[in-house]
């Protein structure tokens, strides 16, 4: 990027802050980059300048590139492997007969927390009975299909694919076509509710947190203040499973004991 240009990005950077009350300093660069050259595609737009023109007259575009710059990248049963190492945590966590809180953060469109749902109900070591499943993201409108819970199989997502670490999805999804839509009794056990990760409150008394593949967008700075958010919202002895491709902070590390390090499953100490 030449430094014209990085004027204009930097320039862009602040009129989405200012404009359209989006933290832009809370990811990293290369990511936000992504987002937005990708919107500008879209639109047959050549510059940085030339876009935040676009974005200045015409508030859908607004709206497309917020939604853009949300991070909701998901799909059922993400990286099967560690979802089987899960499986071990599920079956310990239920082996009481307390209630036992799960969060899913963020969970984009709810195929994550409709997972760990699913597996619960699937797996006769696990008492689903107990499991409550808290599903948060920060974008109003993701969580308005995630409560849905319909998707569809396109070129870039298979959704019989994605379900085949079930025996028999057809258990909790029904399918016509191309057409995916979660049935009742795995909804029943997810709740779904708008919140900030990076800026908002701990969450209280939660036995296991999912925040999987968020750390890679998110500048360096910041990730602390996240863990920092996830530990107050662990029970002692509260479970943490992140990204395969991410790590814990260096300066988070003392909090976790690792359970299954190479599936990125940690307990809090």
């Amino acid at each position: 990027m030449s430094r014209q240009e990085d004027r204009a990005f930097t320039s862009l950077l602040e009129y989405i802050e200012a404009e359209m009350d989006f933290e832009s300093g809370f990811y990293n660069d290369a990511y936000l980059d992504r987002r937005i050259t990708a919107r500008m595609r879209r639109t047959d737009v050549d510059s940085y300048r030339a876009y935040q023109r676009l974005l200045d007259r015409d508030a859908d575009e607004q709206d497309a590139l917020l939604d853009s710059l949300s991070i909701n990248v998901t799909g059922f049963f993400r990286n099967p492997d560690a979802w089987e190492k899960l499986r071990l945590v599920l079956r310990d966590l239920t082996a009481d007969s307390r209630r036992v809180r799960i969060w899913s953060a963020p969970c984009a469109d709810g195929r994550e927390p409709y997972s760990v749902a699913m597996l619960a109900l699937d797996d006769p070591d696990i008492r689903d009975r107990a499991i409550e499943i808290t599903g948060t993201d920060i974008n109003r409108d993701i969580l308005r299909e995630a409560r849905r819970g319909q998707y569809e199989t396109s070129q870039t997502t298979d959704i019989a694919e994605e379900l085949e670490p079930l025996e028999d999805y057809s258990t909790y999804i029904d399918q016509d076509g191309d057409e995916f839509a979660v049935r009742d009794r795995v909804k029943e056990k997810v709740t779904f509710e708008q919140h900030d990760l990076i800026r908002g409150d701990p969450k209280r008394d939660f036995d296991l947190v999912l925040c999987r593949n968020l750390l890679i967008y998110i500048d360096a700075d910041y990730k602390i203040p996240i863990f920092e958010t996830i530990r107050g919202s662990l029970r002692d002895d509260g479970h943490l499973m992140i990204g395969m491709t991410e790590t814990l902070p260096s300066e988070s590390r003392e909090h976790f004991e690792p359970v299954h390090k190479q599936h990125r499953i940690y307990r809090r100490d």
